[in-house]
């Protein structure tokens, strides 16, 4: 059996820092994968889609480690979006959200051994986000608003960059365990360069 390996730890895009905005290049990875909308303190399909996706990535875990790679199941990760991005930083209008929850998976997880213990909700899918701007946040989820905001307002701009993509969240402590104070979460947003006119 080979050493058991943490995906996480052999990626910088996964290391942030708390009051600072660091650009990251990500590469292509691959997750577990389940669609949803709504308020996830509230909304069935929340619950729904967590209670599919754990199952599946143990299952996979097991499945690896029987063929001699063993791994440690990455944290949860969402991606989140809104018709209006203020639905996030000022307004934060749970109802209104809609999101996609991931478990990262290792690169020699191919689609074979992801078919034998899958369930119809969940897929194995590769995700581009390339150039991103991140950054630690600690404390409620309720609180990251004016991290957002600045996120977007500001450090984005100064750095020539525009938003992109979908808002990407990697929850590094288990809210089950942790007090809301103290939870740990890197806030990411893919970004591109935005064009300078010719003259």
């Amino acid at each position: 059996m080979s050493e058991k390996v943490d995906v996480k730890k052999s990626l910088p895009s996964y290391r942030a820092k708390q009051g600072r905005f660091d650009v990251v290049d990500v590469p292509d990875l691959q997750y577990l994968m389940v669609d949803g909308h709504g308020d996830p303190n509230t909304s069935p399909l929340y619950r729904e889609a967590l209670e599919a996706l754990y199952p599946v990535a143990y299952r996979l875990k097991f499945a690896s480690k029987a063929l001699g790679r063993d791994y440690v199941v990455p944290p949860l990760e969402g991606l989140w979006w809104a018709d209006e991005m203020s639905a996030f930083t000022t307004a934060r209008d749970k109802d209104a959200w809609h999101w996609t929850l991931m478990i990262l998976t290792p690169d020699w997880i191919d689609q074979q051994l992801f078919e034998s213990v899958r369930v119809d909700e969940v897929r194995l899918e590769s995700l581009s986000e390339g150039r991103c701007v991140q950054t630690l946040h600690v404390g409620s989820f309720d609180d990251e608003g004016p991290v957002l905001e600045r996120m977007h307002e500001e450090v984005v701009p100064e750095h020539g960059l525009q938003v992109t993509g979908k808002h990407h969240e990697i929850y590094l402590s288990d809210a089950r365990r942790v007090e809301p104070s103290r939870l740990r979460t890197i806030l990411r947003q893919p970004v591109t360069s935005v064009l300078t006119p010719r003259a």
